[in-house]
């Protein structure tokens, strides 16, 4: 029994309970704000303490980028080999979703899982949510002014409008694909589908031929399907957005209240955990964007490859089966 590591590790979770229970220590709750707080002002734009992280976020990305390319060897070492490993796996996932057309989605889908990944993992670092600013504040009495304490980073994703601007960015760059790939009139036939009832008016002026009125009416159920399409297009950027942020926002407030109630060791368990769920969320956003993307660029491609190959007159054939020689 003292040899299983779980059995050591309840000892030392039940010691780290009563050593904090023993011996308090000044922690105070962390203030919980549902919007990004203002730290400063630059030419009228409010500057929040989550756009602040997301330039870290970016600098980060950039320092580690021209680090692991300055010095290229053609067997890679060093942090070098650690970027390529990333690259290479993640290159390797949007390949089995994408196919063909993964080199040129992929810049996209990378930049998305690796912005919001290290986003997420720094936020739990020392100093998010720990470093401060004061300034004043509009205090109930009239005319006071009292100190107001704002973190100076706070991760980016616990502001609802980066994880908007990402939703866009990611339902607007399918559109975009989806242009590229198909073709602009073809692809936009998906939303506004009028093929078919602009055959049956030329059928009636005798400009193509013939259809009937069942034609005329799955047109307008082509018509109503390309309202559904546009309208999934807009749901697509809710679930985004606030997929992203719920988790994201939770956890953070989960790990603060943790770390209130039991600051060292007992923590410990919750920080591995917002690890995880840092990642799985990046990998989520990812995935969705990738099976977006792949449905703009093929599926819809097909379709209109479909409808032209029905829009070619068939040679007439002539049966011999029971005729003479």
């Amino acid at each position: 029994m003292f040899r299983k590591p779980r059995f050591w590790l309840l000892v030392f979770t039940l010691a780290a309970l009563i050593f904090n229970f023993c011996h308090p220590f000044d922690i105070q709750l962390p203030h919980i704000s549902l919007a990004a707080e203002k730290v400063a002002t630059i030419g009228g734009f409010p500057i929040t303490n989550t756009l602040i992280a997301s330039w870290v976020t970016m600098a980060v990305l950039i320092v580690v980028s021209v680090l692991a390319t300055r010095n290229m060897r053609e067997v890679p070492r060093g942090l070098q080999n650690v970027v390529e490993l990333v690259v290479e796996k993640l290159y390797g996932f949007v390949e089995s979703i994408a196919g063909p057309h993964t080199p040129l989605i992929f810049p996209t889908i990378a930049t998305l899982f690796l912005f919001i990944i290290v986003s997420n993992w720094m936020g739990l670092l020392p100093g998010y949510l720990s470093i401060v600013v004061e300034h004043a504040a509009p205090s109930a009495h009239e005319g006071a002014h009292a100190v107001e304490k704002v973190p100076l980073l706070r991760s980016a994703a616990t502001d609802l409008n980066t994880t908007l601007a990402l939703a866009i960015a990611s339902v607007l760059m399918s559109q975009v694909y989806g242009v590229i790939v198909v073709g602009f009139p073809q692809y936009f036939l998906r939303f506004v589908n009028i093929r078919r009832p602009i055959a049956f008016f030329r059928g009636l002026q005798g400009r193509g031929p013939r259809t009937g009125v069942g034609s005329l009416l799955f047109g307008f159920i082509d018509l109503f399907i390309g309202v559904l399409e546009l309208f999934d297009e807009f749901t697509k950027i809710l679930s985004f957005s606030f997929r992203l942020f719920g988790n994201i926002f939770a956890g953070e407030v989960l790990l603060g209240v943790m770390v209130f109630l039991f600051p060292f060791v007992a923590s410990l368990p919750f920080l591995g955990l917002e690890i995880f769920v840092g990642a799985v969320q990046a990998f989520v956003f990812a995935v969705l964007s990738t099976a977006f993307i792949a449905q703009a660029t093929a599926h819809h491609g097909a379709e209109a490859e479909a409808h032209e190959e029905q829009s070619v007159p068939q040679p007439h054939v002539v049966s011999t089966v029971g005729q003479g020689t």
